[in-house]
């Protein structure tokens, strides 16, 4: 887990955390406790490396195939 949270960060990753952040503080902020859930997301995508925070998408490993490529 270590290793998932130090390692591999690229532009697009930092900026789901800090927007994600960013969402987190300005909802406490403002008491508005659903926009700290909301918020949240992005922030555990960026730190973590989820989805396509982690460049999972644009590597093709979240591609569908279609059925034609599955038959051969």
């Amino acid at each position: 887990m270590k290793e998932r949270i130090f390692t591999g960060w690229t532009w697009i990753r930092a900026a789901y955390f800090i927007i994600g952040s960013w969402v987190i503080v300005q909802s406490a902020l403002e008491g508005e406790w659903i926009g700290i859930a909301l918020g949240a997301w992005p922030a555990a995508m960026g730190l973590f490396g989820l989805a396509c925070a982690g460049g999972n998408c644009a590597s093709g490993s979240c591609e569908v195939k279609s059925s034609d490529e599955l038959k051969h």
